[in-house]
């Protein structure tokens, strides 16, 4: 199959053998090694690319994205970051002069996370690069690089990729495919396509963001005989406004989810600033997010706690539930074969939502407990309670009992902490690697007198508490 794309600021055609092939792969056989593999996973930045289409420019790991993801769009490589004829850009002036490179391993990845930064105009640079990992410089060199090369004007260079657009994937290159494939992938162009093939084709998987997918690959070296890719279904990504709520689109990336919430329900964006790195924020989707049922998944807690639903669609035919009745056991949901994720409702507002993530990093780092709260109190009393939890379960889920115990109670510490041995009743957390059994209980119910602190004005935030 062919894939047409802008490679470092000139057409490609690239034949590849299998959809599932990434792109990290594929520089490196072609002998673009800049671009390095680290992890494999996305975690640790080094293979990050610059790709940019009609939405703009972002920072994503090539280690897992897939080729037909980048189709019709413009892919630049730590190789491109300088002129043609050598110039450096701005940021790797800036990394040679504050002395941000020591090994350099990871410098081809910073260098085009911060390349990507400057092109958009942004300088929060802690979030920006809490997806890229080294091991050598502690950081404050690289930031105090990245602070020198804000002012700097973007390249003619760089900016030039945001107006290159070729058409989607080529219908080129049928037959089988190595590695078990025997099909080109699907690759809809809206929903109604989506859902007309995918009733078809039941089995196969579907790819939005690939940030989970890509691991059964790199990772459990899994075949995927019959694969979809969403990227070029628009309709998903939408949000839309309703007279009782917002309806988010399952295509919807985290980066832009947060953006958005930004506005109307600030705990969620807060929340989704912690979510992963910005390389993963960008790909990932929040319907990729549902779908996948984690149970330590950061989405689906705050989004239960919102008392959100989620729209389902096969073929023709809809349904939608509340999203807590979604999730049925470890990685066991309510979705019939050729079914898939639509879209999710929001409320417009939820001013008492607030969201707390226990995990060994601040940044990029996986939830050993993630709590959700949202109580409705009137006149100090606790007239309604949405109370959920991720890491505390084989599946996201409200903590019923506890709210039940809290209904109809004062809004007091002392009320609450009353009311705390019922999550036993809701949860038997297990042990792992993240967290003791002991440990997730007793976070939980301190996660739930961290909100009545809050509620009372007291800083509660890592960034925010002060010796």
């Amino acid at each position: 199959m062919e894939i047409s794309f802008l490679l470092n600021g000139e057409t490609r055609v690239a034949l590849i053998d299998r959809p599932t092939l990434s792109v990290l792969d594929w520089l490196r056989s072609e002998g673009l090694t800049g671009t390095k593999e680290g992890c494999n996973e996305g975690d640790c930045g080094a293979c990050t690319v610059m790709v940019s289409d009609d939405t703009g420019s972002r920072a994503l790991n090539a280690c897992i994205l897939m080729m037909p993801q980048i189709a019709g769009k413009a892919l630049r490589t730590v190789e491109g970051i300088s002129a043609p004829d050598g110039t450096l850009h701005p940021v790797q002036c800036a990394m040679v002069e504050k002395h941000g490179s020591q090994c350099g391993f990871c410098t081809p990845g910073f260098i085009v996370s911060m390349a990507v930064a400057h092109l958009n105009g942004r300088t929060d640079h802690d979030d920006i690069l809490a997806g890229n990992l080294c091991r050598c410089t502690g950081y404050a060199p690289i930031i105090r690089a990245a602070e020198a090369a804000a002012p700097a004007p973007v390249p003619d260079w760089i900016a030039a990729d945001g107006a290159f657009i070729l058409p989607e994937i080529s219908s080129g290159g049928s037959g089988a495919a190595a590695g078990g494939q025997t099909a080109p992938p699907a690759t809809p162009a809206s929903s109604d396509e989506l859902a007309t093939w995918y009733l078809a084709h039941p089995q196969a998987t579907l790819v939005a963001g690939a940030t989970d997918v890509a691991l059964w690959v790199t990772k459990q070296l899994r075949d995927l005989p019959e694969v979809a890719f969403l990227g070029g279904c628009r309709d998903l990504q939408r949000i839309g406004e309703t007279p009782d709520g917002f309806t988010i689109g399952a295509g919807v990336t985290i980066a832009r989810l947060r953006a958005w919430a930004e506005g109307p329900h600030p705990a969620l964006a807060a929340l989704l600033r912690r979510f992963a790195s910005e390389q993963v924020r960008q790909s990932a989707t929040i319907g990729g997010n549902i779908a996948n049922g984690s149970p330590i998944g950061d989405g689906p807690p705050a989004l239960i706690a919102m008392g959100a639903r989620l729209t389902l669609r096969r073929g023709d035919a809809r349904r939608t539930i509340p999203l807590e009745d979604f999730f049925l056991d470890y990685r066991k949901q309510d979705r019939q074969p050729g079914e898939f994720v639509e879209s999710v409702t929001l409320p417009k507002t939820a001013p008492a939502l607030a969201c707390y993530k226990l995990s060994k990093r601040f940044d990029q780092d996986i939830s050993a407990v993630c709590g959700c709260f949202n109580l409705t109190v009137e006149d100090g009393t606790v007239t309604a309670a949405r109370v959920a939890f991720g890491g505390m379960a084989a599946t996201p889920k409200r903590a019923r009992t506890f709210e039940a115990a809290i209904t109809g109670q004062p809004f007091t510490e002392a009320a609450i902490a009353r009311a705390l041995p019922e999550m036993a009743v809701d949860f038997q957390p297990l042990s792992d690697m993240r967290a003791s059994s002991a440990y997730r209980m007793r976070t939980a119910q301190a996660m739930a007198l961290r909100y009545v602190r809050e509620a009372e004005g007291e800083a509660v935030s890592v960034l925010e508490v002060r010796a």
